[in-house]
Parts: C-alpha cells; sequence; structure tokens
C-alpha cells in the first residue's frame, strides 16, 4: 500500500522560502509512482495543481503560475519528492498535498490513485 507523507510546512514571512518533503513508501512494485504531484488547497478554494515529476526520467512540469519560484524535485534513494518555494507570497498560504499515480494529466487530482494527508503553509 502506498503511503504520502507531506513535512516541511510551516509559518514564514513573505519574501522567505521553504522547502516541502513527500515521502514515498510502499511502492516497491512501482505502483503508483510514475507521477507524483504537488497540489495545494486555500480555505474554501479547490485544490490545484502546482507542480510534478516523472519517476521514468525525472521530467519536471509545472503550472504557468508557479514556473520561476517553485522547484520540484526528487532523490531517489531516499524515495522522496521535494517542493522548493522561493519568494514566498501571502496568496501562497494554502494546505500543500502531495500525490502519486500511474497515468493522466497531471494537473488533475484524479489522475492520482494515492495522496498525503497534506502540511500547512502560511505565508504573513
Amino acid at each position: 500500500h502506498v503511503q504520502l507523507v507531506e513535512s516541511g510546512g510551516g509559518s514564514v514571512q513573505a519574501g522567505g522560502s521553504m522547502t516541502l518533503s513527500c515521502a514515498v513508501s510502499g511502492n516497491g512494485d512501482g505502483s503508483g509512482y510514475r507521477c507524483t504531484g504537488w497540489f495545494r488547497q486555500a480555505p474554501g478554494q479547490e485544490r490545484e495543481a502546482v507542480a510534478a515529476i516523472y519517476s521514468g526520467d525525472g521530467s519536471a512540469i509545472y503550472t504557468d503560475s508557479a514556473k520561476g519560484r517553485f522547484t520540484i524535485s526528487k532523490d531517489a534513494s531516499k524515495n522522496t519528492v521535494y517542493l522548493q518555494v522561493n519568494r514566498l507570497k501571502p496568496e501562497d498560504t494554502a494546505m500543500y498535498y502531495c500525490a502519486s499515480g500511474d497515468g493522466g494529466k497531471w494537473d488533475l487530482t484524479g489522475s492520482y490513485n494515492y495522496w498525503g494527508q497534506g502540511t500547512q503553509v502560511t505565508v504573513s
């Protein structure tokens, strides 16, 4: 059973940086790990995609709004995917989730089979 655990959230002042981690376990057979994505959800808003990374070639993809400030990366030896956010803005305040899946359009929540519980990022 694939499990994802996010960490690294917290409170930060605008302009600062933060790195979120997503530890993946239980996917020794490779299931649910073709693509790992980061999503975020602000209060009263829909969950939206931020970035994703593919396990095969390590290629990364971002939403237009995430390009330039967000960087997704992975450490295969630790089975961990990271999301670095620079120049944080108050509008980045949200619960950040990582998810893994085997196919489908990367920026759709329905493309992901497994989700973490989320880590809260608050920017003031």
